[in-house]
């Protein structure tokens, strides 16, 4: 069957001679989005590349030396989607990314695992799981479950791995009695041919498409790492398997370094340390704040005891915020004052704040937004709101200047 994928010949093909069936012209559309990517869809007489299905993503790899971007599934066809075309008729060495191919392979066979055994111990049965790039999901049928079923449950199938249990795979006619005692949740529409099962040996058997471990062993160890709440009363358990328990591990090792260098202590003085760090920090915050508000009572009180107040108050600190803006504005007070005041970088995002007489600031406070390249929003004579453009302070307040002076009295 042309593009069927290939059964395991030996125990983890990494590569094989094979040949091109088909090539055309199409686009593929890149998983995060963006512009269609143009190429070629290739068929291969046989091919050790896994499509994506089962909740497993597919394979990567090469032909030759052409790179192999996407390979999806087309009835009984896996279709390898590639940026150069292809000669039908030609013999080509296809080469697995094995690093990846590994990786689903502990994942898929993990979650074999821990649903079956999750199941057999505390009848929660899976309704769906999800193979992430950096963790995977398995769907539960239960509203909670307990930290107490959790650690039984991570002990048994690290068990079971110990156990070095074999995982096998078995292709059953699609009328065979036995399929109806296999853990299924259903076969695709489209489905031909016989049906695989994934067994491993006295734990489980399971109909599935996707790539396994043929010894739990190679599983090496299994990593729950806790519960979140799912959709409709369901509970989803967060795991990792194999490598990536190591890689976690690893990259918890290096932060445990790097917070005991910062921190100077050990490991277990870290969370003490750094709640007593965030104390200090709401200490110094709070204390800060007082500081803006007293500052911003004496900035009004000092505009306030000039002789000759001018029309138009401007204002930036670098420092600040709504607060401090707001409690200028109510100690200098705005029936005839216009005051601009702005907080943030300098030349980067900050906050705006225009008061003043009201028909003025309903006229002027979407133009000043408008400059500042933000948005706002304001009634009864303030209009406050947040900006990406402060270096364009300069023209709003020219606007503001332009602005009182060509008012006059009528108006």
């Amino acid at each position: 069957m042309a593009g069927a994928v290939r059964s395991a010949r030996a125990r983890y093909p990494r590569g094989f001679i094979t040949k091109v069936v088909s090539c055309r012209a199409a686009e593929l559309r890149p998983e995060g989005g963006g512009e269609p990517v143009r190429g070629f869809q290739v068929v291969l007489e046989d091919t050790i590349l896994f499509p994506e299905g089962g909740g497993q993503p597919d394979d990567r790899g090469l032909i030759g030396d052409v790179p192999v971007l996407r390979v999806t599934r087309r009835g009984p066809e896996a279709v390898h989607f590639v940026p150069a075309a292809l000669e039908p008729g030609t013999k080509v060495l296809l080469s697995l990314d094995w690093e990846r191919r590994f990786d689903h392979m502990q994942q898929h066979s993990g979650q074999h695992l821990i649903t079956a055994i999750a199941d057999q111990m505390f009848g929660f049965k899976t309704t769906s799981w999800e193979l992430g790039r950096q963790r995977s999901i398995i769907e539960l049928d239960t509203p909670s479950m307990t930290a107490q079923q959790m650690d039984a449950l991570e002990r048994s199938v690290n068990e079971k791995i110990r156990a070095r249990i074999p995982v096998t795979v078995r292709e059953l006619p699609a009328d065979d009695p036995e399929i109806e005692t296999v853990r299924s949740r259903g076969l695709p529409d489209d489905h031909a041919g016989p049906v695989r099962v994934i067994d491993i040996e006295g734990v489980d058997s399971n109909m599935c498409c996707g790539t396994h471990v043929s010894n739990l062993s190679d599983l090496q160890v299994i990593k729950l790492l806790g519960t979140e709440k799912g959709k409709k009363n369901k509970t989803n358990l967060v795991f990792l398997a194999g490598n990536r328990v190591l890689k976690a591990m690893e990259q918890s090792h290096s932060t445990e370094k790097a917070l005991t260098s910062l921190l100077k202590n050990g490991p277990g003085e870290h969370v003490e340390a750094v709640k007593r760090l965030q104390s200090s920090v709401k200490l110094l915050q709070k204390n800060n704040l007082n500081l803006l508000r007293d500052m911003a009572v004496l900035i009004a009180r000092d505009f306030k005891s000039k002789p000759a107040q001018s029309q138009l108050f401007v204002l930036h600190r670098k420092e600040g915020d709504s607060e401090f803006m707001n409690i200028i504005a109510n100690e200098i007070g705005t029936e005839e004052t216009l005051l601009f005041l702005t907080v943030g970088d300098e030349k980067e995002a900050g906050l705006f704040l225009l008061a003043g007489p009201v028909e003025a600031v309903e006229n002027l406070g979407p133009r000043v937004a408008e400059l500042l390249g933000g948005k706002g929003a304001g009634k009864r004579g303030r209009f406050q709101g947040k900006a990406t453009q402060m270096s364009r302070r300069g023209e709003a307040q020219a606007l503001l200047q332009e602005f009182l002076s060509h008012r006059s009295p009528e108006a």
